[in-house]
């Protein structure tokens, strides 16, 4: 398509027609799904690091265990996972195609991988700070909600942004099934139709949003370690 077609005002009208809903759908996707994730994920994590040997609250079956789950779920590509999981989701939203339906499979998806973010996150703790307060009386909780968690503060901030790259990329591929967004517009309206133009231009929205989240994530994680 030449440059002066892209340019045409009618052209840019029905593009952005086209393009705002599919922004809104995907943003809609990925905060809703990564808000989720991180409610199911975050517990998981904690529970990973805790019950291991010579932590607060060792627990070799349930380390193993909660382990083995999570590693098959992360082993599982998310198309896969998301058609697997289409009766589930129909049973659960009543339909297996748009972007709310989309949010299930992204969530079953995404909480293993939330989960061995915080691992790694918490166990980035010095084992000494944890000690000094285990010798204070602190409780497994206390130790939890005031060591842990704040100490590795920095840390888990860059993983919800690593964690929401990761679902955008997620949302452009529920677009191949019907799930709505900016990966719909360019399998629908620009692979389909042979639109080029369609499919550079939402690449292009993709790597803003994805350089805006981890440029937001640097930032915040830099202001967190410095107070």
């Amino acid at each position: 398509m030449e440059l002066s077609q892209i340019l045409d005002p009618v052209y840019l009208g029905k593009l952005f027609d086209l393009l705002f809903p599919a922004i809104g759908e995907t943003l809609y996707m990925v905060v809703a799904s990564t808000l989720l994730a991180y409610i199911l994920g975050l517990p998981l994590g904690i529970f990973l690091v805790v019950s291991a040997p010579e932590h607060i609250m060792p627990n070799p079956w349930v380390e193993k265990t909660l382990g083995t789950v999570i590693n098959i779920l992360r082993s599982a590509p998310f198309i896969i996972l998301m058609v697997a999981l289409i009766p589930v989701t129909r049973a659960m939203v009543g339909t297996s195609i748009g972007t709310t339906a989309a949010i299930f499979p992204l969530v079953i998806s995404t909480a293993p991988f939330v989960a061995r973010i915080i691992e790694t996150s918490l166990k980035e703790v010095p084992h000494g700070v944890i000690e000094a307060a285990m010798s204070m009386g602190a409780s497994p909780w206390q130790i939890i909600t005031k060591v842990l968690l704040p100490e590795a503060k920095p840390s888990l901030v860059l993983g919800i942004a690593i964690t929401t790259i990761s679902v955008i990329g997620y949302t452009a591929m529920a677009g191949t099934v019907g799930g709505g967004g900016l990966g719909d517009l360019a399998i629908q309206y620009g692979y389909n139709r042979f639109r080029t133009d369609i499919m550079l231009i939402t690449i292009v929205v993709l790597v803003i949003i994805v350089q805006g989240v981890q440029s937001l994530g640097t930032s915040m994680a830099q202001k967190v370690s410095r107070s």
